[in-house]
């Protein structure tokens, strides 16, 4: 200290703090003369006592303009050193540094100016202090005084011109501090920052690239910003860095992804584009490296196919394809089971193109990797079950489409059609709504015959006697009525007999005749007059020949009440029959009731039933049909109806009684009105439960 001052005269060190610039700025200009003085006759000691005394006698004081003399004198010194003064930084450059944090502005101001003449003279050796600098710049960039940032932008330029002209530059050490400062908010710090990453980035010998990953979230971050030049900026800086990678033989795709998946589902539309366009670029570019990251790519995908924003939709639809052709293999690291997982968490998206894609992918896998899919079987299928609710026929389609594939195997088929009725037992408005749909569509996708076959075995056993009846309605309808089902049609027309269906008829007893019953007639009545059932009406054309066919249709409208539309219907149909060829012995065979005895032969010789007559030699055996055993398990089925109709009107009539019971004495009652079994309900009247949309 005592070396210092007798270095310099006391009227400079006075003139140094005076509250006058200019009286500073000459004090200023005799300590560079002095220092230079000492620094050539190599008096480096008493060089090191003038900073010093600098240092703690003015940058360090209390007093403000003290501070701004001490700042202007360490900057002079350095001057007056010129090529010398790297040997003395550890002592110059520290002080400054700390000032930029001062209270006062003016002395934030000089602190830059004084760095910014400090940095001229050094130059490359001002490169140890890098990062305690850029964290100070980084500060005063968003200084509350203009005048600061004014001044902490020149330096910052300066600075910039040294580091790229630098070989000492680290910027291992440099890209901790820039990850840590990158998710500031601050717009100018931000404008600060990829003001940095642009100008490091254009430096050759620095590889930027190599180190994206470290601030990649950042620049996103910066796309959502309110000032449209920083969002301009941060686009420009990453389309930069994409250019690099489509050019670069080695980019670490995998961090990134990591980060672009996240950024995909951003609330901000030009974030989300911008995510899903470097999603698209890394899966044309990333070849093995993103395969464990496909899973996350999808889940990141598969939403924006459903984005409000076109170009979103269209970029995600064609990333979808791209991810969808490249055929990974597991033994690669290709997990089938994130996959699934993804697929079917996306099947609860509110989006139905999202729902739709999921369901591709479910698709895509089965095709490739059945093995692996049915081995997650436990884990999709009563989600790919629920979506059978969905809202959209075209996903209820396409999920019958990957039920129909699941179901290439006999157990997974038995699997499939048992949950389905399960389905439709625990969930009355999926029959209602959808099953004609979902029963017409896997009879195309799996066989009409074997769905029916199976359906009709699991019903066989069915306990709930109601639900049983109205499937077995439901299945009716459907199987007379859809143009799918019109190869079985005619596979029943080769196997059926007109003679059991006057059998059935009438083993019909009064018990069996309810509203329901005639409900179903009803329906059954109008369906004869439809185009499916014209070959049918054109059979009656000869009476004498198809005499089985005319007894069943007379049992029907014998159980028809009078006055109901659908006797009016049949009645008048059965009025057309022609009589002329119907021969008094061949009623009297029909009306005999004599079970399986008619056999004609064409005039070509050829032996054919009359009317799909059998006889008794075959043992009531048709086409592989058992009627005799048919009949009986009807009339069993028809006797446990009985008796549950029974139970039930038991209970309702112990319910009345009880409330019969509780009710006041004084309270007269209503009878209750008889319905009238003679009109069924109108079919206008509202749907009932299990009757089906078709």
């Amino acid at each position: 200290m005592a070396d210092g001052v007798s270095a310099i005269p006391a009227s400079v060190l006075r003139n140094l703090s005076d509250k006058l610039y200019e009286k500073r700025k000459n004090a200023a200009l005799e300590v560079e003369g002095i220092v230079k003085q000492l620094a050539v006759a190599g008096e480096h000691d008493k060089i090191t006592a003038v900073i010093n005394l600098l240092t703690n006698e003015f940058t360090y004081s209390p007093q403000a303009n003290h501070r701004k003399g001490g700042l202007i004198g360490l900057a002079a010194a350095t001057v007056g050193l010129s090529v010398e003064a790297s040997q003395h930084l550890e002592q110059i450059v520290p002080p400054v540094i700390n000032s930029f944090s001062d209270q006062d502005s003016r002395v934030r101001y000089y602190a830059c100016e004084a760095l910014y003449n400090i940095a001229k003279v050094v130059r490359g050796d001002f490169i140890v202090f890098f990062n305690q600098i850029f964290d100070a710049l980084c500060k005063l960039s968003a200084d509350s005084d203009p005048n600061v940032q004014s001044a902490a932008h020149l330096l910052d330029r300066l600075v910039k011109d040294i580091v790229t002209e630098s070989d000492q530059f680290s910027i291992e050490e440099f890209i901790p501090l820039l990850r840590e400062r990158m998710n500031v908010l601050n717009p100018y710090v931000r404008q600060f920052l990829v003001g940095w990453i642009t100008v490091l980035d254009s430096v050759p010998d620095i590889d930027m690239l190599g180190f994206l990953p470290d601030f990649l979230d950042g620049l996103f971050n910066m796309l959502s910003d309110s000032s449209h030049e920083i969002r301009q900026q941060a686009d420009s800086a990453l389309s930069e860095f994409l250019q690099e990678i489509k050019n670069s033989p080695s980019v670490d795709y995998g961090r990134m992804a990591e980060i672009l998946v996240q950024r995909a589902a951003s609330p901000d539309e030009f974030t989300r584009l911008t995510a899903i366009t470097w999603i698209n670029e890394f899966v044309k570019l990333g070849g093995d490296q993103l395969v464990p990251y496909y899973a996350d790519i999808l889940g990141a995908i598969l939403p924006c196919i459903a984005d409000k924003e076109e170009k979103i939709r269209v970029v995600a639809r064609e990333t979808n394809e791209e991810l969808r052709a490249i055929n990974a293999d597991p033994a690669e690291g290709f997990d089938v089971g994130s996959i699934l997982s993804i697929a079917r968490s996306e099947l609860s998206s509110e989006w139905e193109a999202t729902r739709i894609e999921a369901l591709h992918w479910f698709s895509t896998l089965l095709n490739r990797h059945r093995t692996e899919v049915l081995s997650s079987l436990n884990d999709i299928f009563d989600t790919l079950l629920k979506a059978l609710s969905d809202p959209s026929d075209e996903v209820v389609l396409l999920v019958l489409e990957v039920h129909a594939c699941i179901a290439k195997d006999p157990q997974h088929f038995r699997d499939l059609v048992v949950s389905l009725v399960r389905n439709f037992q625990t969930d009355n408005s999926l029959l209602e709504k959808r099953g004609a749909l979902i029963i017409r569509r896997l009879c195309v996708l799996l066989d009409a015959e074997r769905v029916y076959r199976e359906l009709s075995k699991i019903l066989e056993g069915e306990t709930d006697l109601d639900f049983a009846s109205i499937m077995v309605q439901a299945l009716n309808l459907i199987l007379l009525t859809s143009s799918e089902l019109s190869e079985l049609r005619d596979l029943l027309k080769q196997s059926l007999t007109y003679q059991h269906a006057s059998s059935v008829i009438q083993s019909l007893v009064e018990e069996d005749i309810n509203v329901k019953f005639l409900v179903q007639l009803d329906k059954l009545i109008h369906l004869l007059e439809t185009p499916i059932f014209a070959y049918l009406r054109l059979q009656l054309l000869e009476p004498g020949r198809y005499t089985w066919l005319l007894k069943a249709l007379y049992g029907l409208l014998m159980l028809l009440p009078q006055q109901s539309a659908a006797f009016k219907i049949l009645r008048t149909r059965l009025k057309a029959v022609p009589s002329y060829s119907l021969s008094g012995e061949q009623l009297k065979r029909a009306s005999s009731g004599s079970p399986y005895s008619q056999i004609s032969y064409m005039p070509s010789g050829t032996q054919i039933s009359e009317d799909g007559d059998m006889n008794e030699e075959s043992h009531n055996v048709h086409n592989g049909i058992n009627f005799t055993s048919g009949l009986q398990q009807f009339a069993n089925v028809q006797q446990q109806h009985r008796i549950h109709s029974k139970s039930q009107a038991q209970s309702r009539y112990s319910s009345t009684s009880s409330s019969k019971e509780a009710q006041r004495p004084e309270e007269p009652r209503r009878p209750s009105p008889v319905p009238d079994m003679s009109r069924p309900p109108s079919r206008s009247s509202r749907r009932g439960p299990g009757q089906l949309q078709l």
